[in-house]
């Protein structure tokens, strides 16, 4: 379709192969990104950080989780003015390039008992390239959907991007499943473990097929063909919105849950130090499990938001999941598998996803097109650097034998979403304005339809 108002830019919209490239796209580069998650809580602290005291060991591994953190703002830096200056399709082709690459070098690094250090230095140097090459991902992936969405249906089509995040969780669990349950627990933790890594080759051939036939945003192709391309975008950020991304990075937070879910979670219930013995093959069916609830929620919430706004579900979703964190650790602390799968089923796949599915919207609406990438890249990633050092922090104030594990992290978790709630709640409703006015604080949001109205004229029309 190519008519526009001077409210939307003209151009062909593609909004169906713009959110199929997304979903594809980020669940391949997640699959990456979260198949280290994994093999951080249940085989690195043994291969890369072996130590007398399993504490160190554990505490350890999950830091390196954290270091990919620690790189994702620069990348946004970086990536976000890339994706303002050279369009939204250039900037997510470097993205895939760099974190096929870097995960499966992953997947060939010789171990501590090999070459001592330099394992792990190996380790943090990689983990340093992919959160460098995933900071662009989300904010390239949303903005790219959004600026191809029809109006009205903008949540919608976004949240394809997150949901394709949780499918790449899927698969990141399901490769290590049948591995942890059916190879022998040595030759698992000598090269089974390489195996996902390695895979990662799918990510650059099928990553560069699919979003190759993507044409640029007819948003960017406007403004370069005006001549409104910024030469410094991420200044013209900062001083157009640096409050929405003080929004925008408080709102991050709310990576907190998934990081209480899948990473400290995964460590705290099958590291033996902790005591409470889940085995990893039943333990990674959690998040799997939870996930795929997440799949069939997501678009569903994104539509709501096209209906009630982007702040009602983020609110929500924050506030819920967070006090849920409290009873999903209280199951793992008692054993409870069956428990702790209906706590992850509901914190997980179904609360936060108030919040999950509605971002990939919300944040990208805060901002001009001219600075959207970048504004979104760095306050996201700011945010979630953030959350990301929160699984060292965790075992570090409730290490194993510790009393009141559960209590202490939760409360930690919850205080954090409220944070997040709070800094939605200060935001504006952004989901009735136009593409070209996002960003501009005297928009004007469009009327929402009276649809009973409608259906009453239609029925007068119809009697007539």
């Amino acid at each position: 379709m190519s008519s526009a108002s001077h409210h939307e830019p003209g151009g062909r919209h593609q909004s169906k192969k713009a959110a199929a490239s997304g979903w594809i796209g980020s669940a391949l580069e997640y699959y990456d990104f979260f198949i280290y998650a994994t093999a951080a809580s249940l085989v690195f602290p043994q291969i890369f950080f072996p130590s007398s005291n399993p504490t160190v060991g554990i505490i350890a591994s999950l830091a390196t989780y954290g270091v990919g953190y620690v790189a994702r703002p620069i990348g946004a830096f970086v990536l976000g003015h890339w994706g303002d200056t050279h369009g939204r399709k250039q900037v997510l082709l470097v993205c895939m390039f760099l974190m096929g690459i870097s995960t499966m070098a992953v997947g060939l690094l010789p171990t501590y008992q090999q070459v001592g250090l330099l394992a792990p230095a190996l380790l943090v140097l990689l983990r340093l390239v992919q959160g460098f090459a995933v900071a662009g991902e989300i904010s390239g992936a949303s903005s790219m959907i959004l600026e191809h969405a029809p109006f009205g249906r903008r949540g919608f089509f976004a949240s394809f991007s997150l949901q394709g995040v949780q499918a790449g969780q899927i698969l990141a669990a399901a490769v290590f499943l049948p591995l942890a349950a059916y190879m022998p627990e040595e030759a698992f933790n000598s090269w089974g473990w390489r195996i996902p890594f390695l895979l990662s080759v799918v990510v650059i051939i099928a990553g560069y097929v699919i979003r190759r036939e993507v044409d640029e945003t007819p948003a960017f192709a406007e403004e370069s063909q005006h001549g409104q391309v910024p030469a410094s975008p991420i200044v013209e950020a900062f001083r157009l919105s640096w409050d929405d991304m003080v929004r925008v990075a408080c709102m991050a937070l709310m990576n907190v849950i998934p990081v209480v879910a899948t990473i400290f979670g995964a460590a705290y219930a099958v590291q033996p130090a902790y005591g409470i013995g889940f085995h990893k093959d039943v333990y990674l069916w959690i998040p799997v499990l939870g996930n795929v609830l997440a799949v069939l929620i997501i678009p569903m919430v994104g539509n709501l938001s096209d209906r009630i706004g982007r702040r009602p579900p983020i609110i929500v979703g924050a506030l819920a999941s967070g006090l849920f964190s409290f009873v999903y650790l209280y199951a793992i602390s008692i054993g409870n598998v069956t428990l702790a799968i209906v706590c992850s089923l509901l914190m997980w796949g179904v609360v936060y996803q108030g919040y999950n599915a509605v971002f990939p919207s919300f944040y990208p609406e805060l901002f001009q097109t001219r600075t959207r990438v970048s504004a979104m890249a760095i306050a996201q990633n700011t945010g979630t650097t953030i959350t990301a050092l929160l699984p060292a922090l965790f075992a570090t104030v409730a290490p194993p034998g510790s009393a009141n594990i559960p209590l202490t992290v939760g409360a930690i978790t919850f205080g954090v979403t409220i944070v997040a709630a709070l800094a939605a709640l200060s935001a504006r409703e952004t989901y009735r304005i136009h593409l070209n006015d996002l960003g501009h604080r005297d928009a004007v949001p469009v009327p929402k339809p009276d649809y009973e109205r409608m259906r009453a004229e239609a029925l007068g029309t119809a009697g007539a």
